[in-house]
């Protein structure tokens, strides 16, 4: 039962520390130094792991978002590994397992001066590994997953576009709206597909 519910759990407790984390947070943002508290609407979550808030405060909420993160990239390394289980090529298994266990690796460093690089580089890898998701499941007749495989891909590269056009006045609800929804297409894929549903993939050509 723990096993089954592993991702879940991990997930769960990993949003009840980051709320905790805002709930703390004594304010300020980009666009407000002098606020108070934590704007979903305003903050990006990497204010949340500052040693000081925005507005020159102490932070007390980085150690609960610090281990809010770094229990996350565990829950999802965990799915990773499951759906790896689950789709009959092994090339694309090989992707899946090591890349979220690389992600793992550089949320830990993320609590050191290359912040800035792990957290670029486990963004790609956690990426990559949904692209490789939504790949197989294209090939299946789960065709909500189909949707919203396609949506969440869609949200993350307009949050792109957002930040690569320095749009900061919607990049914050759009970080929120890319997290939630990233996170619960991985739950219902976690919970709601099985090894059958890929079984008629014919596995990639391996190398003799």
């Amino acid at each position: 039962m723990i096993k089954k519910y592993s991702v879940l759990t991990g997930v769960a407790i990993s949003l009840i520390l980051m709320i905790i984390a805002t709930s703390i947070y004594p304010g300020g943002s980009m666009f407000d130094k002098n606020s108070v508290g934590f704007d979903w609407t305003k903050n990006f979550i990497s204010n949340l792991f500052g040693t000081k808030a925005l507005n020159g405060a102490e932070n007390p909420s980085r150690i609960w978002a610090y281990l809010g993160m770094i229990l996350l990239p565990f829950s999802y390394a965990i799915f990773f590994v499951n759906m790896s289980k689950k789709i009959p090529d092994r090339n694309a298994g090989y992707i899946l397992k090591y890349g979220g266990a690389a992600n793992i690796l550089c949320m830990f460093l993320i609590v050191t001066p290359l912040h800035d690089l792990m957290l670029n580089i486990s963004i790609t890898l956690f990426w990559t590994c949904i692209v490789v998701v939504t790949v197989f499941i294209l090939k299946t007749r789960l065709h909500l997953f189909k949707f919203l495989c396609v949506i969440c891909l869609l949200i993350f590269y307009y949050s792109l576009y957002l930040w690569g056009t320095s749009d900061w006045d919607l990049l914050p609800i759009m970080q929120k709206v890319n997290f939630i929804n990233s996170t619960l297409l991985i739950l219902g894929v976690e919970y709601f597909t099985k090894q059958e549903d890929f079984a008629h993939i014919k596995p990639g050509r391996q190398k003799e």
